[in-house]
């Protein structure tokens, strides 16, 4: 595992160019996959992909990362350092993976008797909310809540909401992730400021998502996986097809490493820094804001 970190603010790079069968539509047109489409289609678009996939969501990911997919969400949780009392807000999180996680990790802390005199009587005032703009996916997590014995909890708050235009008050959480979910948006820079915008000063922002990989044979296995082997799995599975195409496309387009480290950094956050897993297949980066 590599660990960088951004001491400046990197210089802004061009993005790779289109292919001559992908040329822009108008100057407000994005990336759907390797498709360029309208701004306002785009979300339409990543919603129908989203309420196709919701019900076999969890199990393709284990699937496709062959279950490793756990242990980088428990590593992105680790790096966070859940507490009593914190406010947390998760954005794309529906399903709840990475909520149930952060849950675990605060209840393991109030059932171990350690704390000291500030956590003491907190209990009730954590609050982890789980936001998601696909009620689809938000109903597969409250029902995985209920059947992990969480659906009572009041700990978990389950919000129908946009990452790039968030309900939220500022500096009103201790802390923010978004797992697999910022690849997907219209405007990286817009969810970005939001994340900023809400946190405490103190607050820290974690994004884990699915990146670049830079060993040249690696890179080439990883692409006939991804390219061959992830749309046949989404169509035998999930049946269908063109969403996991979507899916690996869409992983293609989005800023490497070092590009999207420096548009955290641009985002006002301080000491950003990124971790490679599996040799970039997927990379952790985090900011915080002061």
């Amino acid at each position: 595992m590599a660990l960088r970190t951004v001491t400046e603010r990197l210089g802004s790079k061009l993005l790779p160019a289109l292919s001559s069968t992908s040329r822009p539509l108008h100057s407000h047109a994005t990336s759907f996959g390797f498709k360029q489409v309208h701004e306002e289609e785009k979300a339409r678009l990543v919603g129908d992909v989203f309420t196709s996939v919701a019900a076999n969501y969890d199990t393709m990911n284990d699937l496709m990362s062959a279950g490793l997919h756990r242990l980088w969400k428990e590593r992105l949780v680790s790096m966070l350092n859940p507490f009593l009392g914190m406010k947390h807000l998760d954005v794309a999180g529906g399903t709840g993976d990475v909520a149930f996680r952060i849950l675990d990790n605060i209840n393991k802390v109030k059932q171990s008797g350690i704390r000291n005199r500030f956590q003491d009587g907190l209990e009730e005032e954590t609050q982890i909310y789980v936001c998601d703009i696909n009620p689809n996916m938000l109903n597969v997590g409250k029902q995985r809540a209920t059947e992990k014995g969480y659906g009572e909890d009041g700990s978990l708050v389950w919000v129908e909401g946009n990452a790039e235009s968030l309900s939220f008050q500022n500096d009103s959480m201790d802390g923010y992730t978004i797992a697999f979910g910022i690849r997907n948006v219209t405007h990286i820079e817009k969810v970005l400021s939001e994340a900023h915008r809400v946190l405490k000063p103190g607050g820290r922002f974690l994004c884990l998502e699915l990146s670049h990989v830079s060993l040249p044979i690696f890179k080439e296995l990883y692409d006939l996986y991804s390219f061959s082997v992830i749309p046949r799995v989404g169509e035998l599975v999930a049946g269908d097809r063109e969403s996991y195409q979507y899916l690996v496309e869409s992983i293609r387009r989005f800023p490497p490493q070092e590009k999207f480290a420096s548009m955290i950094a641009d985002a006002g956050f301080q000491k950003v820094e990124y971790e490679n897993l599996v040799g970039g297949v997927v990379a952790i980066h985090s900011g915080l804001k002061i």
